[in-house]
This record gives structure tokens, sequence and C-alpha cells, in this order.
């Protein structure tokens, strides 16, 4: 019965309240941007975009899923060579027409007149309707088109015709014996390769490509696409080996496949070595080694060796050298606590201190290594821009916290003779070694850092040329290099030191600026442009004291200096969102006469926060509240509807009203008390009113320990226990000081479950020491002794007990405890 009882009193006080609503408005940032989770400063496509699906990303399988070269438009300037056409012109004709259209091309027969008036101009149709041979290949080449491009439907899976498609290639391999034309004899055997292949003929298919494509004197694009096909056959015909070898040359070869070439590499499963035995020259021994360094999410150097010892010339070489330094960012630059970024944000690293200094000392040894390699390509000069190698072990330097050696390798260099990206990167690379003095919160001089800070704004506005639909986040996120360069420095080096200065104004300032990617803003109110760490760090950690200083800043926009860049960003967005929080500020301090003036400079139209109703249907979306109401119990809580709701600037107003009630009716203070301790404790996170000083509302909240302004009043009910206090010590009426006791002894809950191991909630565990604190600090609640002793024949007492199984658990026999 014992066990009996204190389950429950966890039940009924803790549990019901703190997990019953599960989360009105939990606080939460969108999904993890696979292009941004993790700090970056060392732009991925400094060596060129040749290999930039490549790039370092740990949260896809590939930087992105389209190759460099395009394969329609290569077939068709190989279509418009031979034919002296106009590209554009294949092109439409091949890849970009409608299907009536296309009914109409299976059937031409060389009449222009039966097709569109808009296809009769067309330079390549004209050439078709005069030659015989090239027409003939065309309509065949469409006939074979619905037997390859089957679209897989998972609901309704189609098996390919295999039957028609060994017609089809048995057809082309009589065509491809049959055709005098070099062109469209590669062309018919790669259809009739084909073919086999998807039919599943594979030594057909094999011996089709051995016979006539790899003893072809035309230097094509299709030959590469025979050999993927090929490579694909001699895989099912037991070789995978050999097959991870020939899609490791179309890798090579056609840029227009190496994506596909090197999926296909891997699905073979074949060891580096395996493919390495077929391999003759360095450069196809360099490419297998690219492959798989491409494939190593985790750091390595061995790959980058060994490409460089084949082919120093190549471009691989900067490709992979760029790759893991990208890796040792992410394992050695830790994202600041005000704006962490991807999957660091939503977990928090609560490992061993002994292994992360260990993982630590590793990757920092990998950086040494990086480094050396990097000084060994700039000295020995073999690869074509060595500057690479100087710019990489100056930016790595810097991550060791190196600024002198870091500074020492840059002045080797001469950036106006880089190439642009290698300039872009020294740029950046020297405006980080300068600030470093910032991040360690040593005295500087901001204005040193203006001509690069206002050069990255115009690459990143570059980057950003139009806002659509006024939202923050587009999709286009994999070539937004100068944003991410830009809201990093902003947001994690310059807000930081900002902060550290104690200048939490400025520091909000910087957190605004490294969001506004967009050189106009289509909608301007100050919480549409900001990113979610940003919108947290405004709503959670402004003061109001933070408050006066961003009106200051905001008058010193005109300024030639870092202030006036950074305020004249503040000054592009509205006011209303920026009084609206300044009023919050006030009314988390109980300065309800300053709160008043601020909300007063809101638009009338301006719509308050209200959280959304996780529970309610489309007529019923928004919670609303009204704080002066009074409840025996916190959960559920009591909202009310949109007409007799309570926004921020009528609180504020009434709240006003009472205080000065307090001072000029001393006779009814204590009702006055009374009624602003029930409101502020409303507004806390057991309260309905609780979105009148915070923006959001999780059942995590409690489990975490209390760090901002509010928080007193949020998680602890502080004021309303002092406000309680006073109303009840100038009463004398024993009801109400009963009514006030009950509600002391919720406010002092509160402090006691904030002090509480929330996983013991979870499992009951009658050893951990928080759990018998806690059972053991509500049984000795001083308040509900009182209420018990003192007031236990008010009408509020019978009342309570009845409606509040809080305090029916303490109101049972002594036997309990």
């Amino acid at each position: 019965m014992k066990t009996f009882k204190k389950l429950s009193l966890v039940f009924s006080v803790f549990l019901i309240t703190f997990f019953g609503e599960i989360a009105v408005n939990l606080a939460c940032g969108g999904e993890i941007d696979p292009y941004d989770y993790y700090i970056t400063y060392f732009h991925n496509n400094v060596e060129g975009d040749e290999y930039s699906p490549f790039a370092y990303n740990q949260m896809a399988y590939l930087n992105s899923e389209t190759d460099v070269e395009s394969e329609p438009d290569i077939n068709s300037r190989e279509w418009a060579k031979y034919l002296n056409v106009k590209k554009e012109d294949v092109l439409k004709v091949m890849y970009k027409t409608d299907s009536a259209t296309d009914v109409k091309l299976v059937n031409f027969d060389g009449n222009i007149s039966q097709l569109p008036d808009s296809l009769q101009q067309n330079s390549f149709i004209q050439a078709l309707s005069k030659r015989k041979e090239p027409l003939k290949y065309y309509l065949f080449a469409k006939s074979c088109e619905p037997l390859a491009n089957v679209n897989f439907d998972l609901w309704d899976p189609k098996p390919r015709d295999t039957a028609a498609m060994t017609d089809k290639a048995k057809e082309a391999l009589k065509l491809t014996e049959a055709a005098k034309d070099d062109f469209l004899k590669l062309r018919y055997a790669y259809q009739s390769e084909r073919m086999f292949h998807f039919a599943g003929l594979h030594t057909e298919s094999k011996s089709t490509y051995e016979t006539y494509i790899k003893t072809s004197k035309v230097n094509s694009a299709i030959k590469g696409w025979a050999l993927a096909l090929y490579a694909g056959s001699i895989r099912r015909l037991g070789n995978p080996e050999e097959s991870a070898f020939l899609f490791s040359k179309v890798f090579a070869s056609n840029p227009e496949r190496r994506i596909q070439a090197y999926k296909n590499y891997y699905y073979t499963s074949s060891p580096v070595q395996g493919a390495l035995k077929y391999a003759k020259t360095n450069n196809e021994k360099a490419n297998i080694w690219a492959i798989n360094g491409f494939g190593n999410a985790d750091s390595g150097i061995e790959s980058l060796n060994k490409v460089y010892q084949y082919e120093p010339k190549s471009q691989l070489n900067g490709t992979l050298l760029v790759r893991e330094v990208n890796k040792l960012e992410q394992d050695l630059i830790e994202a600041n606590d005000i704006a962490k970024i991807g999957y660091n944000y939503y977990f928090s690293d609560n490992g061993n201190p002994k292994y992360r200094d260990s993982l630590k000392n590793i990757n920092l040894k990998h950086l040494n290594e990086i480094r050396n390699f990097a000084v060994k390509l700039a000295t020995e000069k073999k690869y074509p821009q060595p500057e690479l190698g100087t710019l990489t072990a100056a930016y790595l330097s810097w991550m060791e916290n190196k600024d002198f050696m870091a500074s020492n390798y840059l002045a080797l260099l001469k950036p106006d003779k880089l190439p642009e990206r290698l300039r872009d990167q020294y740029r950046i690379t020297d405006l980080l070694i300068k600030a470093k003095n910032i991040k360690k919160g040593n005295p500087f001089n901001e204005n040193d850092l203006l001509p690069t800070l206002k050069w990255l704004d115009e690459k990143r506005f570059a980057e950003n040329k139009s806002q659509s639909n006024g939202q923050y986040y587009d999709n286009d996120q994999a070539e937004k290099r100068f944003s991410r360069t830009t809201r990093n420095f902003y947001q994690q080096i310059l807000a930081p030191a900002y902060l550290n200065m104690g200048d939490t104004a400025k520091a909000a300032l910087a957190m605004v600026k490294g969001d506004l990617t967009f050189k106009t803003l289509k909608e301007n109110s100050l919480f549409q442009n900001m990113s979610y760490q940003s919108i947290a760090f405004w709503q959670k950690n402004l003061s109001p004291k933070s408050m006066q200083g961003l009106a200051v800043y905001k008058t010193k926009s005109t300024g030639n200096d870092v202030t006036g860049l950074l305020a004249s960003a503040l000054n592009q967005l509205k006011n209303d969102d920026f009084y609206e929080l300044y009023g919050t500020t006030y009314l988390r301090t109980h300065q309800y006469d300053k709160a008043v003036q601020m909300f007063a400079k809101v638009s009338p139209a301006y719509k308050y926060f209200n959280p959304e109703n996780w529970y309610g249907d489309e007529s019923n979306a928004k919670l609303y509240a009204n704080p002066f109401i009074e409840t025996i119990n916190d959960f559920p809580k009591k909202y009310v509807t949109a007409k007799a709701s309570i926004t921020k600037k009528a609180f504020a107003a009434e709240m006003l009203r009472l205080q000065k009630l307090t001072i000029s009716d001393k006779k009814n203070a204590a009702l006055y008390y009374y009624k602003m301790a029930n409101a502020v404790y409303q507004t806390g996170y057991y309260g309905n009113s609780w979105f009148l000083i915070s923006y959001d509302w999780s059942s995590y909240d409690n489990s975490n320990p209390s760090k901002y302004v509010y928080d007193g009043d949020y998680k602890k009910a502080q004021t309303a226990k002092a406000w309680y206090l006073k109303a009840r010590a100038l009463s004398t009426n024993v009801d109400f000081k009963a009514k006030c006791t009950f509600m002391l002894a919720k406010c002092l809950q509160k402090q006691i479950i904030m002090n509480a191991n929330p996983l013991s909630f979870y499992y009951y565990d009658k050893k951990d020491v928080k759990w018998r604190n806690f059972i053991k600090a509500n049984y000795n609640n001083p308040y509900l002794k009182e209420l018990r002793f003192n007031y236990a024949k008010t009408p509020f007492y019978a009342i309570a007990a009845g409606e509040c199984s809080y305090l029916g658990d303490f109101i049972k026999p002594k036997t309990q405890n």
C-alpha cells in the first residue's frame, strides 16, 4: 500500500501534468538539411565542378544525383555534327517532344508536311527527310524506347517484355551487319547490346559488344554507354571484380554516366585490390583509388596518396583533398550553443569526456597527415594548382588554432594571381584568421573585417537572387556555399564573441544578419526571415536591456562600419515583431507600464502568437487563454474561446491596473495580489497562458535546468509564490488564506519537480536518490501541512480536496508516510 500511495502521488501530481498534453507547441527546428549539418568554411567546389557530385556528404549517398554533363546534350551534339544541323534542333526532337508529337514521329516517313508546323522548320527533321539511312535508324531507335524505358510501379509491377526485346536485339544485329555507315553501325550495335542486356541474355549482349563495339574506330560517347552495359553483363556472368574495373573506366571516360558507373562499381561489392588486378595504366589505377576514396565517409589518406602517386596532375587529387578537409570540419569544428545546426542541435553530446578527447586526438593526427600532404602538393608542384595545397595548409592550421602558422602559409600566396575560386577561399581563410581574436574574446577592431563582410554579402546575394513566396527556406541548398559561410561567420563566430563581451544586443544583430540571404525581402517581418536558431535566440535570450540596446543600434544603420552593416539588416524588417518581443520582455520582468508602451507601438491588426491545437479540428485550430480565471487543477488546462481570450497587450494593461490598485486601494490589496499571482501562475509551464511569456511549450521543458531570465516564473512560479504570500499576509479572511496556501503549495511543488530526475518517473527506481528526495520533499511540503492543520474546516479546503488528487494524496492517514 505504501508503494501504491507513492505511485498515486507521482501520477496525480507529476505525470499527468508533465506528459498529459505531450506537447502543445513543441519547440523544434526544421528537418536536417543534408547540405548544412556541420560548420564549414572550406568550399567543396574550390577545385571545380567536374567531380562535384562526390563532394563529402555523410547525410547523403552522393552530394548530388545529377551528372556534371548531360547525356541528351552529348548525343545531340554527335548527331548535329554527323548531319551538319543545329544541336538544339536534335535535342528538341529526340528528347523534348510531347506524347502527341511522338506518335507522329514514330510514323514519320520523310514527308515533312505531315508534321506540326513547329517541326517543319527543324533542321534535324529536314536532314532526316533527305537521308534515308539515318531516318531508318531513328525510327528503329524510337521503336526500342518503349521496351527499354519501362516505368516501375510498386503497386503494379509490369515485367519487361523480354521476348520483344530479344526480337529487337536480333533485328538490330542484322542491321548492324548490313550497315555501311560507321556512325550508324555503332548505334545499331548499341541497340542490339542494350536489348539483349535488358532481356537478360548477357552472353549475347557481351558478344555483341566484343564483336562490334569494342573494335569500332568511331569516337563516340556511345562506346562508354555500351561499356557500362558490358560491365553489367560481366558481373551477371560471374566476374564482379572485372566488372568493377570496367565501371571505373566508364567513370573516367563518360562524365554523363559517372554517377551511374560509381553506383554500379559499388554494387559489384568488389574489394579495391580485385578491380586493381585488371588495371594496366596509372590512370586506370588512379581512378579506382579515387572511386574508393569517394566512397569512404571516414577520414583516410590512403586513396589520396595513391591517386597522387599514379596521377599527380589529375583534378581527382584536389577533389579528394577538399573532401578530407570537409570531413575534418565535421569532426573538429564545434557548433556554438546559440546557433547549433544539424543533428547536434537535436542531440547533445553527453558521451565520455575521455573518449571525446581521444577521438579529438585521432582527428588532429589525421589533420596533420592531410596538411603534410597539402604541403607536398604545393612544394612538388606536380599538381596544376599547387596553391590549393598552400591554402589548405593555412586553413587546417586555422582549424588547429595555430594562427601564426596559418598566416605564414597565406603569406606565401598572391591572391590577385589565384583563380577565382581559390581567391574566394583565400579571402574566407584570411577573414577567419583575423577573426580569431574575436572568438577568443580579445579586444579587436571589428571594422578591419568590414571590406570582407561586404564582399561576402555580395557573394551570397548573388546566390539568392529571388525570394520565393517570402519564405526563409528554399530547396536549392547544395549551391548556397557563400550563404552558409556568411551565416556561420556571423552566428558561430561574431555573435558568440559579442555575447562573451556582454553585448547581447549586438549578438542578436549578428544572428539576424547571418540569416538575411536576400538583398530585397518580399516579406519583411522580423521572424519570417530568421532561421529557427535565430528566432530561438531572440525569443529566449533577450531582456529589456538587450532590446533597449537594439533600439539604439537601429538608429545607427547609416554608419559606414560593422555596426551600421548589422543595424541596416535589422532596419530592413518591419517593427511589429520587434516591439511585440520588446513588450514581452517587460511582461517577463513585470514592468507592465513599459510593456503597455511597447505594445502600443504594435500595429492594431497584428496577430499575437497563439499555439496550434494539435488535437483540434479546423474550427478549433488555435488555443486561447485567459490568465485571470481561477483553476484548482493544472491539468487539463482550461483554454477559452477566441472572443474570451486575453492578448499580451490586454494582459499588460490589466496587470498594470492591478499593480496600481495595490497602492491606491490598500484595503483590497490582498485581492489584487491574489489576482496578479494567479495570472503569472497561469503564464508558467503548467498554466493555460504560457504563451504570454514564452513562444513555445514542450513536455520536456521541465526536464531541462532553468536557463532563461523568465524561467523563474515559467518553470518555478517564483513571482506567483511571492505575490500569494503577500496576498495571504494582507488578508484576514480564513477561506481566502486557504486558497493562497493551496496555491503556495502548488508553486513550491514546481520547484520540487525541477529538482527531480525525469528518468525516475519512467521506470520508478526506489534506489534513485532524486526519486527518494522528490517523494520526501512532496510529503514534507510545508504549505500542504499548513493547509491540512490550519484550514481543514474552510469551504475551499472541502472543494479542493474533492477536485485535486494532488491534495487528496496528502490528506490520507499518516500511515502513508
